[in-house]
């Protein structure tokens, strides 16, 4: 840790006065050179943070020194400005230096008083360069509007230089080459940030693109989709309105069994062969379902199984009309027979009758089935 009288000799060297004109205490920090978005800490521990007047250039510095390294050196330019980000730290850009310096004070009040000073110097900054304008090469230089040379028992500081005119005309042109460079490092600053933005338009405009061609992709699956369900609901209806009118005959035809007993045979065979014709039929549709339900991959296990309930249904049909047959056979026999035969007669309406709704079931089934495939 260098001592105060070889802080003192640095602070010489550099042409400032070794009586700073305000000092406080605050964590160093300095942007990070490649990121430009972290901080990295320029010194170990909360360090002497002070505003001196540089006699060589008329200017006023922000100095800090942790140990024997200088952790802070920036001339305040008219066009510098100090950001506070929150309540304990603030930050400014120093394009002499090509960074951005960072400071945490240890509460708001030190922070306050340091952007007050700031502030301050800066003015005082702006209105000596307006006063060495006024006065030409010649006029010599003096200290900026707002600062007097303190004085240490009536006597000036031993430290204090008095340059020539030819250093007040020297002191007056870094200032206005720092706000050039400020100028310059704040216009790259804004052709960067344009470029980012122009980028993340385009990506945006090509993420809202894939966003609406999924979306048109989208409503027409749904509209496919709705209009399947409607296909398949006016097919549902459809078999709910043949099984409604196959159950009214099959009432009707044990009406009349019930009330003529001696019903003749042809008759019977009649209805018996309309019935054959309407089973036929619906097995016509079953096939069609089946092939239907053969094409939809993801239901496949499950088209398996109503394959399997339709070829017992089949095989069941095969067993009513043998039996339908065998009661043609016992009608032509006797009187008696033919009681007996009706009797087997109801049995067998009321097994086709389970038959048809469980087809009807089937095929209600197998809708739904299709439907959730299509949505």
């Amino acid at each position: 840790m260098a001592s105060d009288k070889e802080k003192a000799i640095k602070l010489i060297k550099l042409g400032l006065s070794e009586q700073p004109l305000f000092t406080t205490r605050a964590h160093v920090f300095q942007i990070d050179p490649v990121s430009k978005k972290s901080w990295l800490p320029a010194s170990k521990q909360a360090v002497a943070v002070s505003f001196f007047f540089d006699n060589t250039r008329n200017s006023f510095r922000i100095i800090s020194v942790d140990g024997s390294k200088a952790v802070i050196n920036s001339i305040i330019s008219s066009n510098m400005i100090f950001t506070k980000t929150s309540q304990k730290f603030g930050q400014w850009a120093d394009s002499r230096a090509n960074t951005v310096y960072g400071l945490g004070f240890g509460s708001e009040a030190e922070l306050n008083k340091f952007v007050e000073k700031f502030d301050e110097l800066k003015e005082a900054t702006v209105s000596g360069l307006k006063g060495t304008e006024k006065k030409g090469v010649g006029d010599g230089k003096a200290l900026p509007n707002g600062v007097q040379d303190k004085e240490t028992n009536g006597s000036p500081r031993n430290h204090a230089r008095q340059p020539s005119g030819d250093a007040g005309n020297q002191g007056s042109v870094p200032i206005l080459s720092s706000t050039d460079s400020q100028l310059k490092y704040e216009n790259d600053r804004l052709k960067i940030a344009l470029a980012q933005s122009s980028n993340n338009a385009k990506k945006w405009e090509t993420e809202l693109q894939t966003l609406k061609n999924n979306n048109a992709r989208l409503t027409t699956a749904l509209q496919e989709s709705t209009t399947n369900v409607e296909e398949w609901q006016k097919q549902l209806k459809l078999y709910k309105e043949d099984n409604t009118r196959l159950k009214m005959k099959v009432q009707e035809l044990e009406s009349r069994l019930s009330g003529n007993p001696g019903m003749g045979s042809s008759d019977l065979e009649q209805r018996l062969a309309a019935m054959s014709v309407a089973h036929k039929a619906k097995e016509q549709e079953v096939n069609e379902l089946s092939l239907k339900l053969q094409e939809t991959s993801q239901v496949k296990q499950e088209n398996s199984r109503l394959q399997d309930q339709i070829e017992e249904l089949r095989s069941s049909k095969e067993d009513l009309l043998t039996q339908v047959a065998e009661l043609q056979t016992k009608l032509s026999a006797s009187s008696e027979g033919k009681r007996v035969a009706t009797e087997q007669y109801q049995q067998l309406h009321t097994q086709l009758g389970e038959a048809i709704r469980q087809l009807t079931s089937i095929h209600q089934h197998m809708a739904k089935n299709t439907a959730s495939v299509d949505i």
